[in-house]
């Protein structure tokens, strides 16, 4: 098997290096872990260990909060550049988001780690996944800049509606407040990612607002 010559590795190098700096993915990673720390210190101050319920919070907001330094981090600087590029971008900009999303999906269950499963790890891994396939086609449609406004809209909305409903629906359309094992919740949220991906993925963020 032929390996590349050392100019052409040096040169793909080189323009990794470049994309990461033109999103500012190093200031994107400590924001990332930032979250997670601010997640941990409130999930202590508020003795989640002592009740299930303490947890939702955490699991609905932190991986909301993360989704959204992830969204801004689709912003570029080089607009044109990235016009003029001979490359396709499609895969940087897959390689980018799956990157992101799985460093946010490994510190942020630190937050919950221990403890009864209902609001644990898993439940933020899924609402980490459906809050960032939102945030992504937010990107796409709105501008990396406001792709945070979605999601912490509906968040917000289902958290504060949702008290008290029951029923196989509120699985599906409030899967942001719901246990690990709802399999309602799992479905929506996956398909929101790998909806908010593939748009992404292929168009990039809105022209105007940061395009890549």
């Amino acid at each position: 098997m032929n390996e590349p010559p050392p100019k052409a590795r040096s040169s793909a190098a080189h323009g990794t290096l470049l994309y990461a700096r033109s999103r500012a993915v190093p200031a994107t990673v400590a924001a990332l872990a930032a979250t997670a720390a601010f997640a941990v210190w409130a999930a202590d101050r508020m003795d989640t260990y002592l009740d299930p319920q303490r947890r939702l919070p955490i699991v609905a907001l932190a991986p909301l909060l993360a989704a959204a330094v992830i969204g801004t981090g689709l912003h570029t600087a080089s607009e044109e550049l990235d016009r003029t590029a001979v490359r396709p971008w499609w895969p940087r900009r897959l390689a980018h988001l799956l990157a992101l999303t799985a460093l946010a999906a490994a510190v942020l269950p630190l937050a919950v780690r221990g403890g009864p499963p209902d609001f644990g790890p898993a439940a933020v891994v899924r609402n980490l996944l459906g809050c960032t396939g939102v945030t992504a086609a937010a990107a796409a449609l709105l501008g990396a800049r406001l792709s945070w406004l979605p999601a912490f809209g509906y968040v917000g909305a289902v958290y504060l509606a949702s008290h008290g409903v029951r029923g196989h629906a509120v699985t599906v359309w409030a899967w942001p407040v719901q246990p690990a094992a709802a399999a309602g919740a799992w479905a929506a949220a996956g398909g929101a990612f790998a909806l908010g991906v593939a748009l992404y993925v292929v168009r990039g963020t809105r022209p105007g607002t940061g395009r890549s």
